[in-house]
């Protein structure tokens, strides 16, 4: 991207794996600057938005709301602050990221409960799976 100070949004959307709606919609939001714009009218993204999505891509994919994201961005606008608020926030992520795991984990414990109460070949009618899910 260095010597690249203009991209189109595709070449934006390239450059960090994300599609062009998406990032219309962090400009909506305000989770992206808005870009200049050319003499066409057409969006002119820079270094910095490439950075910036860049980082938001990454925080996105760890998993944090869109509102995590906002403060992260808010926090790391600001280089000489403390970073204990982001360590706080990455515990809260992988506290949630835990009991989703243990939530996930007790599904796949009924599912295979489920899957073992099958003794195939049978009718419908005579089916463990189907009678263990009705009420």
């Amino acid at each position: 991207m260095e010597g690249k100070s203009e991209l189109t949004i595709g070449a934006l959307g390239k450059a960090t794996g994300t599609k062009p709606e998406t990032i219309r919609f962090y400009e909506q939001i305000g989770i992206l600057p808005e870009p200049a714009r050319t003499a066409g009218n057409y969006r002119s993204y820079g270094a910095e938005h490439v950075r910036r999505l860049s980082f938001v891509r990454r925080v996105r994919d760890l998993g944090f709301p869109l509102e995590t994201v906002r403060s992260m961005l808010a926090l790391a606008d600001q280089p000489d602050r403390p970073c204990g608020e982001v360590d706080a926030l990455v515990l809260q992520q992988l506290h949630e990221v835990d009991r989703k795991i243990a939530d996930l984990q007790r599904l796949r414990e009924e599912l295979d409960r489920l899957a073992h109460q099958c003794r195939g070949g049978h009718r419908m009618a005579e089916c463990r799976i189907i009678e263990a899910l009705s009420p």
